[in-house]
C-alpha cells in the first residue's frame, strides 16, 4: 500500500476514534501554555497539570516569574525531573517574553524564546494562534515510525515529512489524535496491536 493511501485511511479513521482529542495541558493564555509545554519535556502532561497551579499561585504572572529566584522555582518544578534546567528555562522565557511588545505568534519569533524548540512553538501556534502545526511529541514520533508514516527519526524531519501529507486544517487535530492513539492503544512498551485498526500498515516496532 502506498504511503499516501495509508495517510488517507488514518486521516479518515482517527477523528472517528478520538473526536475529543485535544491538548492535555491546562492553560489560560499563550504564556501559560508555553511554560507548561517547556515543563512537559520528558514527563507526563498529568504531572505538569498538578504542578502548574502551584507555580502560578507563587508567581501569578510572567512578570513575577521573570523576577523569581531560581531556587524557588526549582522547588516547585522538582517533581517533573530535570528541575534545574526547567526552572532556568521558564525564568529565561518569562524574562524574554516580558521584554517584548507583543506575544510571539510565529515560529521564527517563538524559537528566540529561551527553552523553546519546534515542539513547544508548534503547540503554542496550533492551540493559541490557529496556525497549522504538527506537534512531534513522544507519541507522534513513535507512531510515525510504527505506522510507516515517515522514514525519518529526527523530530524536526518528522514534522516536515508529515506536513507534506496532512492538510493544513487538520495538522493540529491530527497531532492530538495520533497522541491519543499512542496513549490508548499504540503504547510504547505494551502496544495493543490486536485492537488497532491500522495493522495493515507495514510499520516498524
Amino acid at each position: 500500500m502506498k504511503r499516501s493511501e495509508v495517510f488517507g485511511i488514518i486521516l479518515g479513521k482517527l477523528p472517528e476514534m478520538y473526536p475529543d482529542a485535544r491538548c492535555m495541558l491546562d492553560f489560560q493564555d499563550p504564556g501559560q501554555l508555553l511554560v507548561a509545554t517547556v515543563l512537559a519535556a520528558q514527563t507526563t502532561d498529568e504531572a505538569v497539570n498538578k504542578v502548574m497551579p502551584v507555580l502560578w499561585r507563587a508567581f501569578p504572572s510572567l512578570q513575577e516569574l521573570a523576577l523569581a529566584e531560581q531556587a524557588e522555582v526549582e522547588l516547585i518544578v522538582h517533581p517533573l525531573g530535570f528541575f534545574r534546567n526547567k526552572a532556568r528555562s521558564i525564568i529565561g522565557a518569562a524574562r524574554h517574553l516580558t521584554g517584548l511588545k507583543h506575544f510571539p505568534s510565529t515560529m521564527e519569533e517563538l524559537l528566540k524564546v529561551p527553552g523553546v524548540g519546534r515542539k513547544t512553538a508548534n503547540v503554542v501556534l496550533g492551540e493559541c494562534f490557529n496556525t497549522p502545526a504538527i506537534i512531534v511529541d513522544t507519541h507522534v514520533k513513535r507512531l510515525s515510525g510504527r505506522l510507516d508514516l515517515t522514514d525519518e527519526t529526527d523530530p524536526d524531519r518528522i514534522e516536515l515529512d508529515l506536513k507534506r501529507h496532512v492538510p493544513d486544517n487538520l495538522q493540529t487535530s491530527f497531532s492530538h489524535q495520533l497522541g491519543s492513539h499512542g496513549r490508548a492503544l499504540c503504547k510504547a512498551r505494551s502496544p495493543l496491536c490486536p485492537l488497532c485498526p491500522f495493522l495493515f500498515c507495514r510499520g516498524r516496532t
